[in-house]
């Protein structure tokens, strides 16, 4: 065995000092240089609204049409983000500005103006990408001067009133100024794009004659430098009216280098706020887990002292508290396959959570990495059902169970079952309303087969192995006949603690969840994973320590059935998080349509579920391992 390990070890670093070693970049990430002429192609992405919180392909509505249209390649998180990705007729020239450039003509008709007027209400905006980066509307702040914010996309159109009129009619942004931000290098002459911006205009279009390719605009024209500035005189959306679509480009060389150009998109908000409102709730968090320490540290060592200066077993029987229900405390709880299930699911979250935070700090999943997130989650979580497999058989043969193969199918089955019909009919109701959003059977497929054909097989192996292993022996013996536990105080009740134990928890991540679901539901890019990992770090230690504690005061009072309320009472912490969503949803969001509202609480469930199960494995892991150390510490006779 020595030999073995000397000769990898060998090998290894044979191949570090061979090797030659190169900087790479990430798929999707790398820069890409352009000389000027290069053709630059412009893609469409899904069409959003924070309203309906329900995306559109951008062909959905009646744009402008290249010849053929491309999908472009996407990955696993982009397809269940919705993403839908296409080319357009937008073609630019690298640094070569263009005015008035005509796009095609489209005359309406009932259908097709309903549609545009549909979206135009939803406020929903068009989303485009040049160089992986996405398109932004730059918005002057009107509380600060010479602050500049950024949205993502533009929108569809406006609704408006007439001087003079009380009906309200419906404009298209149909010509658009876009600006393209590039850093040249001196020494090439090429460029990188930096950039992408517009500023979308409403504008009746006019020309002489009859419409062809050729014919010359006279609300917008090249040749006498008329350029679009405002929509004073905007484009109505009605049955019957015809549309032109036209654009202006300009080409404007910038200082920002190319890795730095994604923080004009991530520096969007007033981040004082927001990086106080973290340290903030840090330093509170800290301060109480060092009290908490310290009490239970000091309030324990006198017991376990006391405990063991007893001389004489009348004394012993004449003690209160933790040490008299030592013959009971490891009694198998009610439903302990259920338990060990949970438990390694748990273990299954935490393995994927934490294995994502780091390569989120990394960099290796950044919003520039378009789908990342979403494709490392679901990736780590079928690769860590060998976690669950090993932690749940583990358990379960602790808990002295012997079928370990039915603990292993539960576990496989169990908690990606309720997910997966929660998804699939979340994913019926987006595709009754013809979203884009919606799974396609495709990847409904290679998930069912990512489960079946990965996850599963990997949990029984780790059962295997963690069931044959040996089970740690218990401290102390267990009687034979159960303890009677004596009637509770009212503040020890199950339901008051275990609700109580869930508070500190959520806690430590409620500021930190207001960005993230703003993130979500108000699509701006989250991008502090270093903060969220830390705040990842101060949920773990919180989740242990209040759950150690109300374990402790649960044994003092002489209850010895703590199992389930250990794992319940940091998991409660999930009750919390989806009060706070029901929060959020009636003061951040304005979504008026009721399949909305059942896709906002239907995916808030599943998060605050899968939170639910990983706080609670915490708690449960860290209350085991704190009632084997009391008790190992202390002489049984």
């Amino acid at each position: 065995m020595a030999k073995v390990r000397i000769l990898i070890f060998t090998l290894v670093v044979f191949f570090f000092l061979n090797v030659n070693i190169h900087g790479f970049y990430l798929p999707g990430v790398a820069p890409q240089d352009f000389q000027m002429g290069d053709a630059l192609m412009v893609k469409v992405n899904k069409l959003t609204s924070t309203k309906t919180q329900l995306p559109y392909s951008y062909y959905s509505l009646p744009y402008c049409r290249p010849e053929h249209i491309v999908d472009s390649a996407e990955n696993l998180g982009e397809v269940l983000r919705g993403d839908r990705i296409e080319n357009s007729p937008f073609v630019f020239k690298m640094r070569e500005s263009q005015m008035c450039a005509a796009v095609c003509r489209v005359k309406l008709d009932k259908k097709t103006a309903k549609a545009f007027k549909e979206k135009i209400a939803d406020e929903y905006r068009v989303n485009m990408i040049l160089d992986n980066l996405p398109l932004v509307v730059p918005v002057q702040r009107p509380d600060q001067d010479n602050v500049v914010v950024y949205q993502h996309g533009f929108h569809v159109g406006l609704k408006g009133i007439f001087a003079g009129k009380k009906e309200e009619k419906y404009f298209i942004h149909n010509h658009l100024t876009f600006t393209v931000r590039y850093h040249r290098d001196i020494q090439t002459d090429s460029s990188r794009i930096v950039g992408f911006e517009v500023k979308p205009f409403s504008v009746k279009h006019e020309y002489e004659g009859q419409w062809n390719e050729k014919a010359r605009l006279t609300t917008c024209d090249p040749h006498t430098k008329r350029a679009v500035t405002n929509s004073e005189s905007p484009q109505e959306v009605e049955e019957g009216n015809e549309i032109i679509f036209t654009y202006d480009v300009d080409f404007q060389e910038s200082d920002v280098k190319w890795a730095s150009r994604w923080d004009t998109y991530l520096l969007m908000a007033d981040d004082q706020i927001h990086w106080f409102s973290i340290v903030n709730s840090m330093m509170i968090v800290l301060f109480l887990s060092g009290m908490v320490a310290m009490i239970m540290l000091r309030t324990l060592y006198r017991d376990i002292s006391n405990y063991n200066q007893l001389e004489t077993h009348e004394e012993a029987l004449e003690e209160t508290g933790w040490k008299l229900v030592h013959g009971d405390v490891f009694r198998p709880p009610t439903n302990p396959e259920l338990l060990c299930v949970y438990a390694g699911t748990g273990v299954q979250c935490f393995g994927m959570i934490l294995v994502t935070m780091i390569f989120a700090c990394l960099g290796f999943l950044s919003p520039s990495n378009r789908g990342g997130l979403m494709t490392a989650m679901l990736l780590l979580w079928v690769f860590m059902g060998l976690l669950a497999g090993y932690a749940s058989s583990r358990l379960y043969k602790t808990l002295r169970g012997t079928e370990w193969k039915k603990i292993a199918l539960k576990t496989a089955f169990m908690f990606p079952a309720t997910i997966f019909v929660a998804f699939f009919v979340l994913n019926a109701i987006i595709w009754g309303q013809k979203s884009s959003g919606a799974v396609p059977f495709g990847t409904m497929f290679a998930l069912v087969v990512l489960w079946f054909g990965i996850s599963v097989p990997l949990v029984f192996i780790g059962g295997y192995i963690g069931f044959r292993k040996l089970a740690p022996e218990d401290p102390v013996k267990t009687n034979k006949i159960p303890r009677q536990i004596p009637i509770q105080a009212w503040y020890m009740n199950p339901i008051f603690s275990i609700l109580i134990g869930g508070i500190l928890p959520f806690g430590a991540v409620f500021i930190e969840l207001f960005f993230i679901l703003t993130s979500i539901w108000l699509h701006q890019f989250y991008y502090i994973f270093g903060f969220l990992f830390i705040v990842f770090i101060i949920l773990i230690i919180t989740c242990a320590e209040i759950t150690v504690v109300l374990c402790y005061f649960q044994l003092c009072s002489e209850d010895y059935q703590w199992w389930w309320r250990s794992y319940l009472t940091s998991g409660s912490s999930a009750v919390y998080l989806f009060l706070y969503a029901v929060f959020y949803f009636y003061t951040k969001l304005e979504i008026t349509k009721l399949v909305s509202a059942v896709l906002y609480f239907g995916y808030m469930l599943i998060v605050s579920y899968v939170f639910f199960v990983f706080t609670g494995a915490i708690g449960f892991y860290a209350c085991f391992w704190f009632t084997r150390l009391i008790y190992s510490s202390v002489k049984i006779d």
